[in-house]
């Protein structure tokens, strides 16, 4: 058996953590976008070419593309969204002729991954990302002040999201608001308050069903050029994993993994298999998900957090936390050599550590934090691959 590809996103060439860094880590692959063009226009072959091989003189892979971005008129199948989808088309044959055959997207409405403190401080002194169910309700209820939000909430939240907002001074109120509409990296866009609450106003008539539907019509078209492209769809679960600002959330649990892959049965169509994300459940059984969809995991994002009951989570140590990291590398270690097939796997987000701490990263994507993580779960891959040695 090998260890599956090590690799880390690298988010271009403005990113504070560069090739060098990441190769040094030891890393052998890349996860990069072009974050330089906007949602929905094509990736051309040049810009492709071009990216590429940046990342092969600094002796590393362009191993995934992550990710593409699903315009929010695809989403919601209103404007022009059917010349998107013939850019999205496009995009992935432009990427397979380069030979980029994994790509990575999502179908989250409106805003990417939602954290509510980028800097909260560990007992060791480290600092990682927060989320907040009472920080999260004081921002919808309190600052965005949407219509019906105190009904997204129960009677406990929205009492210790008002006494947490009566607490905030005016520059931590601006902070909450940054942390939440700010496109955190990856994300497609950031948002002033009133643009996010027209863009809320634009799902008013799409409910869980509606999304469903629209993803699986999207997938109709595009499955067909990836399969004749031999490029693999990895669509990333919701961060987090349920609910948030009344909009509908599609890939959460491990039954719409089954909805996702049933509807459109391919084995190019399949998901990014993020820890973190699924993990925030507790109803996800994360072992249990490799087992019955692990031919339609074609990209793995190996993360931990720590919840509690109420839905709030911090990004814990890569072998900490909730997720049962062991058993999930064991498991995906097997399904690798059933497969005959190496994954692409990436150390998600990272603590700020020492050096990380004094210098301008990307939420989430520091060059020490993620350095300890992938050396962490190295470590784990050569440990379960020579335990019966």
């Amino acid at each position: 058996m090998k260890t599956m590809e090590q690799t880390m996103r690298w988010y271009g060439p403005n990113d504070p953590v560069t090739l060098s860094d990441i190769r040094q880590a030891g890393a052998t692959g890349i996860v990069t976008a072009l974050h330089e063009i906007p949602n929905g226009e094509v990736w051309t072959k040049d810009a492709i070419k071009n990216r590429k091989r940046l990342i092969e003189e600094a002796g590393l892979r362009w191993s995934v593309a992550e990710s593409v971005p699903v315009h929010e008129l695809i989403k919601r199948r209103s404007g022009n969204f059917q010349e998107l989808i013939e850019n999205y088309k496009l995009t992935i044959k432009n990427l397979a002729s380069e030979g980029i055959h994994i790509i990575c997207y999502n179908f989250m409405p409106i805003l990417d991954w939602i954290r509510t403190e980028l800097d909260y401080e560990l007992p060791n002194g480290a600092k990682t990302l927060n989320f907040e169910m009472r920080a999260l309700a004081a921002f919808d209820c309190f600052i965005l002040k949407r219509e019906g939000a105190k009904k997204s909430y129960p009677a406990h939240i929205l009492e210790k999201a008002e006494i947490y907002y009566q607490g905030l001074t005016t520059e931590e109120v601006e902070k909450l608001k940054s942390t939440i509409l700010d496109n955190l990296p990856g994300a497609e866009i950031g948002y002033s308050l009133e643009e996010f609450q027209d863009a809320l106003n634009n799902y008013q008539n799409i409910d869980t069903l509606t999304l469903e539907n629209n993803l699986h019509l999207f997938l109709n078209e595009i499955i067909p050029v990836a399969e004749e492209n031999n490029v693999f769809l990895a669509i990333h679960p919701d961060d987090p994993p349920y609910p948030i600002f009344g909009l509908p959330r599609i890939m959460s649990t491990a039954t719409d993994i089954k909805r996702i892959l049933s509807e459109n049965s391919s084995p190019n169509n399949g998901i990014t298999f993020c820890t973190g994300s699924l993990g925030v459940r507790e109803d996800n059984k994360l072992v249990q998900i490799i087992k019955e969809y692990g031919d339609h995991i074609h990209f793995v994002h190996l993360r931990s957090t720590k919840r509690d009951k109420e839905g709030n989570f911090y990004e814990a140590g890569h072998l900490e936390g909730d997720v049962p990291m062991y058993g999930v590398v064991k498991e995906l270690l097997q399904l690798q050599e059933s497969r005959n097939k190496q994954l692409p796997m990436r150390p998600d987000h990272g603590q700020q550590l020492l050096h990380d701490l004094t210098v301008k990263t990307n939420p989430g994507y520091s060059g020490i934090g993620r350095l300890k993580g992938l050396a962490e779960l190295r470590g784990l891959m050569h440990g379960i691959l020579n335990e019966n040695a």
